[in-house]
């Protein structure tokens, strides 16, 4: 596998944090899900299927950390997306989630639904499928809100769900749930409400998931393999590395040869290479608010950092990816073409 890159990586200034403490809390988690994995022998994440264009081709947008009813220059990237989806024909669109703010939906009827997606993504390059995750602030509204099959009735264009496979011939996408992963949100919600329903105990749900996510990471046959979640497992910015997500997701990421790792949650666009696999982290967390003038130092090689407004682009065939971030302007922030060797069957 071959990495070209048209932008110079930002320098980042100070010392990565280690997992210590919280490493050894989580302990006892790592045991259960390592006696999950050993004794579970079926996949069970839901499947959906998305076709290629007719070149065998795909491409598609990602944006997350978006929803503010057009606020924060939320109207402006959305115009955008809608410009560059046009020139890409895209496919469809991922949110990596926090798709809705400060408090997710309050039920079927929010019109927040219409305000912040509806009304804002109306380009039509645009009216494609979106498949989204769920972010920590989603949490704190009615996640079964979200994931109701009523708001499709509304805008036949979302499709919300915990975690799902989502094939696409070339490539499979890994849907991740990862807010229940974070312990503080459990223990230490500084005030907060988290909508728990289908989740606790959390112990069980992450070691069931973990599971799942394995063996569909195992059993599938896509040449490329992307995991898409909220939260970051490698970031320069204000969250920084997520220990959970370090500890039992990135070993499982890293043995079935993912290909990238896309999230939000801090919102910039980043994009980070691993030192010892070829897993890429591309974080697209620009959708609205940003710009948190924090930068630190990674682990792995930190390819480009930008604080502001933006989003990305996925295009995919056999042998080829090619990502590009793009500002709230629509300008060419960032590019990085990654090729496959392709060895036909005979």
């Amino acid at each position: 596998m071959s990495n070209s890159s048209s932008s110079k990586p930002m320098l980042a200034a100070a010392n990565s944090k280690q997992p210590t403490a919280m490493a050894m809390a989580l302990l006892p988690l790592l045991s259960m899900v390592s006696s999950f994995l050993l004794l579970s022998s079926m996949a069970e994440l839901p499947r959906l299927e998305h076709p290629l264009k007719s070149d065998g081709s795909l491409s598609l947008l990602v944006i997350g950390d978006w929803g503010r009813k057009g606020t924060f220059n939320q109207t402006l990237v959305a115009a955008q997306m809608g410009r560059i989806g046009e020139s890409l024909d895209i496919d469809f669109v991922v949110s990596t989630g926090d798709n809705f703010y400060e408090e997710g939906l309050t039920g079927i009827d929010d019109k927040e639904f219409e305000e912040s997606f509806t009304n804002i993504y109306a380009a039509e390059s645009l009216q494609k499928q979106w498949y989204s995750v769920l972010g920590n602030h989603d949490y704190r509204g009615d996640v079964l809100a979200q994931l109701s099959p009523v708001l499709r009735q509304i805008d036949r264009r979302w499709l919300c769900l915990r975690s799902f496979v989502l094939n696409a011939e070339i490539v499979d996408f890994f849907f991740v749930d990862t807010t229940p992963f974070v312990e503080h949100y459990w223990n230490k919600p500084k005030g907060h409400h988290y909508d728990w329903r289908g989740v606790a105990p959390r112990e069980t749900y992450i070691s069931n998931l973990v599971k799942d996510l394995d063996l569909a990471l195992k059993e599938s046959p896509a040449r490329w393999k992307v995991v898409v979640g909220h939260h970051t497992i490698r970031s320069a910015s204000v969250h920084g590395d997520t220990i959970e997500l370090q500890l039992l997701l990135l070993p499982i990421l890293k043995e079935n040869g993912v290909d990238f790792y896309v999230n939000g949650h801090d919102h910039c666009l980043e994009h980070i290479s691993s030192n010892d696999c070829p897993l890429q982290f591309l974080t697209s967390g620009g959708g609205s608010k940003a710009w948190r003038g924090i930068l630190n130092s990674v682990s792995d090689k930190l390819e480009f950092f930008y604080d502001g407004q933006g989003f990305m682009s996925l295009q995919l065939t056999k042998t080829q990816a090619h990502v590009v971030f793009y500002d709230a302007f629509g300008n060419a922030l960032h590019k990085q073409a990654i090729t496959k060797q392709f060895h036909s069957q005979i």
